[in-house]
């Protein structure tokens, strides 16, 4: 069982920045694809933004690329995603995600392990 831990969500401003953490186990971080979901109250979960295991690469989503980094730290076992220009549309539950065993770490749609969700609301 993959374990993620989100925190960092909160109320923000419009135009402020936020940034969320997610912990993982060191295997888990060490070998798998990691990644950035959100799901707004009527909607679909959409992919933010994934992050390769050597941390080298990164992909976004084309809503977020320019505002929002995912980055990793080696030492916590722990990648982290920079919000930046927040706007109320970016409201929404956001998820740690985790696939292991993948080519690419790009197809938002293979992703199957789960953090419980951190909660981000941005108010104009």
């Amino acid at each position: 069982q993959v374990q993620l831990v989100e925190s960092g969500g909160g109320s923000v401003q419009a135009g402020g920045s936020l940034k969320l953490s997610c912990a993982a186990a060191r295997d888990t971080f060490v070998y798998s694809c990691m990644g950035w979901f959100r799901q707004a109250p009527g909607k679909e979960r959409e992919g933010v933004g994934t992050i390769y295991p050597n941390g080298g690469s990164t992909f976004y989503a084309d809503s977020v690329r320019g505002r929002f980094t995912i980055s990793r730290d080696s030492a916590k076992n722990e990648i982290y995603l920079q919000m930046n220009n927040l706007s109320p549309e970016d409201s929404a539950m956001y998820y740690c995600a985790a696939l292991s065993g993948a080519w690419t770490c790009s197809e938002f749609a293979r992703y199957n392990n789960w953090g419980q969700g951190t909660q981000v609301t941005v108010v104009s």
